[in-house]
């Protein structure tokens, strides 16, 4: 199954940021692979946006040109505004006393 343009797109913004700061640091292709443990091939998938590429090499890249490890703030819960937004919602109007068990 093809992922939709808006996912597409993103990967593509992604690995083009990812190449750029990459080349910000002047470091070449075949450094940042043997840096992550990934083909030069892998690499160069990510950096085009390849939708197949998995996860944890997108990481191990991160990693390997410094960017440290934001991926866990990814969907970060706290940054989730819709998510936050929808919970406010569903809390109750108020607060009821637990029923007393005889």
């Amino acid at each position: 199954m093809r992922p939709s343009l808006a996912v597409e797109t993103s990967l593509k913004a992604l690995g083009a940021n990812l190449k750029i700061a990459r080349l910000h640091r002047r470091l070449p292709q075949s450094q940042v692979a043997e840096r992550a443990g990934i083909s030069l091939n892998t690499l160069a998938k990510v950096e085009a946006g390849d939708p197949g590429v998995a996860i944890g090499n997108v990481a191990a890249i991160m990693q390997a040109i410094g960017l440290g490890a934001p991926m866990g703030d990814i969907a970060s819960p706290s940054a989730d505004t819709s998510g936050l937004r929808l919970e406010s919602e569903r809390l109750p109007k108020r607060a009821r006393a637990p029923r007393r068990l005889i």
